[in-house]
């Protein structure tokens, strides 16, 4: 197959775009359910990994700082 022919980061790359372009074919019911796991996921982890949300707030500032 083509993308087993790539590099693991560009065989990354086709991957998200599969993925986007599956999201753009949903209806948006299921958009809205994956969208809802996703964050509840991503919660936990934070949750789990002590992450606060000043520490979102700073990783957020230390970005922009750098544009």
């Amino acid at each position: 197959m083509e993308v087993e022919s790539l590099p693991e980061s560009k065989q990354a790359d086709v991957l998200a775009f599969i993925r986007f372009v599956k999201i753009g074919l949903a209806d948006p019911q299921t958009i809205e359910r994956r969208f809802g796991e996703a964050l509840r996921r991503a919660r936990a982890i934070a949750v789990e990994r002590k992450v606060t949300e000043q520490d979102i707030e700073a990783e957020i500032e230390a970005v922009r700082a750098e544009k």
